[in-house]
């Protein structure tokens, strides 16, 4: 029996077809109508159905490049499953250049939404209706927030053993058992059962190649493991595990001169930089409070007393999951930092 096609907004997609869809959101006092872009790749053999979103925070463009690259190397006609892809979850932050929506909302405190609710509630329950409703695994594309960049992460519930499989085949450096914040887009897919990866890396406003590079490989990895298309390339080396994390703090105001790149060791003690005075005078040293890798670092030169300064994610040994059986039927923490997702 040939497989079905695939419904999503006002279209249907025949198996072995890839098509773009707009999907009604709202409309400018001009009459102009915003729409939410959604591009769907309905494999001609079955497998499962996976969402990627990217953009839920207006600046954070690192994802979209994702998941053209991504989109850009999918054949419909040998694809196996169903890929529904939402480059820019949050078009009017977006077109605006703002993380936030027009009346400062940020969008992804509110999920599920609902459809008569404020602009972010009904853009929420028309992304968890239309795109995660429809699949079992999903995984969120993010940046670090403005004046914020981050090494290349998976943030998701590392104890539930099939997410946890799936963040191993995505294989970025580090993998962070992460707590799930109230109005998330994770949080909401979760309690709909599916398994969420969250994809951290980079600078707002900026297309950081390199974190599109392990984004672009992350993906086809997670693709490849369900069976969606053929094996890839495995990561250089296994992801380190961090079951917590936090930020070093400036102790006073100054102008910051850091000594340490994402993606470093560092221990208890380790000098990570100084703030300085106008004229180069050291004011204060910073140190290091706990032991791990640096997983994201403002970008700011000017701090202030109290500004977080450096991520560090503690590290700790990790036992090798179950495998992952594809294709996947059905799906039946800890963050110091506010900004992250």
């Amino acid at each position: 029996m040939p497989r079905a096609s695939f419904g999503i907004g006002p279209v249907r997609i025949r198996p072995g077809y890839a098509r773009e869809v707009e999907l009604p959101i709202t409309r400018l006092v001009t009459g102009a109508e915003i729409t939410l872009p959604v591009r769907v790749v309905h494999g001609r053999e079955e497998g499962p159905t996976v969402w990627v979103t990217a953009a839920i925070h207006g600046d954070e463009v690192v994802g979209i490049e994702v998941i053209r690259r991504v989109l850009a190397r999918l054949n419909p006609k040998t694809f196996r499953g169903t890929l529904v892809a939402a480059p820019i979850v949050n078009v009017l932050g977006f077109t605006a250049g703002d993380r936030y929506l027009p009346d400062r909302r940020d969008l992804n405190r509110s999920f599920p939404g609902s459809a008569r609710g404020s602009l972010a509630s009904r853009i929420a329950h028309l992304v968890m209706t239309e795109v995660v409703g429809r699949g079992e695994v999903g995984i969120d594309l993010h940046t670090g927030s403005f004046g914020r960049t981050n090494h290349p992460q998976i943030r998701a519930d590392l104890d539930d053993p099939r997410t946890l499989a799936l963040a191993e085949a995505f294989g970025a450096p580090v993998m962070v058992n992460a707590r799930l914040r109230d109005g998330s887009l994770r949080a909401a897919a979760r309690e709909r059962g599916a398994a969420v990866l969250l994809y951290e890396a980079g600078e707002a406003w900026r297309f950081d190649e390199w974190a599109i590079e392990a984004g672009t490989a992350g993906v086809r990895r997670v693709l490849a493991s369900l069976g969606m298309i053929d094996p890839v390339e495995p990561p250089p080396q296994p992801s380190l595990f961090s079951r917590s994390s936090g930020w070093v703090r400036a102790r006073r105001t100054g102008i910051l001169q850091l000594d340490v790149v994402l993606g470093q060791r560092v221990h208890v003690g380790d000098r990570l930089g100084s703030l300085t005075d106008s004229f180069g005078k050291t004011l204060r040293l910073v140190h290091a409070d706990r032991s791990g890798i640096v997983v994201g670092r403002t970008t700011a030169p000017l701090v202030n007393r109290g500004d977080a300064l450096i991520h560090i994610a503690g590290l700790e040994p990790i036992e090798a999951p179950a495998p992952l059986d594809p294709p996947i039927d059905a799906l039946p923490h800890h963050d110091l930092d506010p900004d992250l997702s």
